[in-house]
C-alpha cells in the first residue's frame, strides 16, 4: 500500500478529493483516534455489467424476507459496520471515521442501504458516491443473507441511476461471488477519473 499518511485534520471536503483521486482513509482501530490514506497497487471493483447472484440468493430474494430501505438510518448502519462480529472482532471505523461520514451524509454524498425486520435493523452497507462512483465500504449482517440482499439492490439501483464505477476497495472470495474482480491502480485511475468526471448521479 501506498499513501499511508496520517491525517489528524481531515474535513469533509478533503475527505471527497481523496476519493476522486484513489485514496480512502482507515484507523488502525476503533480506539485509534488517528486515520491514514490507503491506496492499494491493486484496486477491487464489482463491474456493474457483470454482476451476479446464486441461484439460492435469488431464491432468498424472491421470498423478500426483508424490506429494503435507503438513507434511513445510517448512523445506525455506521454502528452495525463498527460492531464486533464472530468474523471481525475488531474495526478500523473509529470516532473520526464515524464523524466524517455523518458529516458527509449530511451533505448527500455518503448513503446507507439497509435490511429492515419489522422494526430492526438486521444489515446494511454505506458508502460514497462522487460523479457517477460509488465506493463501498462497509457492510454488516445479523440475519442470514442480509447484506448480500442490500448490495444486490445496490446494484440494481446504481445502474437504475447510471453509475459507472462500484469500488469495493479490496476484493474478498465473498465479494469474489458477486463479480468483483482485482484491477491494477494505472487502470483504475482512468475508471475513477472517467466516473467522478461524469455530473453527479442522484443516489
Amino acid at each position: 500500500m501506498r499513501g499511508r499518511s496520517r491525517q489528524p485534520d481531515v474535513t469533509p471536503d478533503l475527505l471527497l478529493r481523496a476519493y476522486s483521486i484513489g485514496l480512502f482513509p482507515m484507523a488502525d482501530s476503533a480506539d485509534d483516534p488517528e486515520i491514514f490514506w490507503v491506496e492499494p497497487e491493486i484496486r477491487g471493483i464489482i463491474p456493474l455489467d457483470d454482476f451476479h447472484i446464486s441461484k439460492s440468493l435469488a431464491k432468498t430474494i424472491r421470498r423478500a424476507p426483508f424490506e429494503i430501505r435507503r438513507n434511513t438510518a445510517f448512523a445506525a448502519v455506521m454502528d452495525g459496520c463498527a460492531a464486533p462480529a464472530p468474523d471481525r472482532p475488531t474495526t478500523w471505523i473509529n470516532g473520526r471515521i464515524r464523524a466524517l461520514y455523518t458529516e458527509l451524509h449530511a451533505l448527500g454524498h455518503a448513503h446507507s442501504v439497509e435490511a429492515w425486520e419489522g422494526d430492526s435493523l438486521v444489515g446494511g452497507l454505506y458508502g460514497v458516491s462522487l460523479g457517477a462512483a460509488f465506493f463501498g465500504e462497509s457492510m454488516f449482517s445479523r440475519r442470514t443473507d442480509a447484506s448480500k440482499i442490500c448490495l444486490v439492490h445496490l446494484v440494481e439501483h446504481l445502474r437504475a441511476q447510471g453509475f459507472v464505477l462500484l469500488d469495493t476497495q479490496f476484493t474478498t472470495d465473498h465479494l469474489k461471488t458477486f463479480g468483483a474482480i482485482d484491477v491494477p491502480k494505472a487502470r483504475y485511475a482512468a475508471m475513477l477519473a472517467k466516473a467522478v468526471g461524469m455530473p453527479r448521479k442522484r443516489f
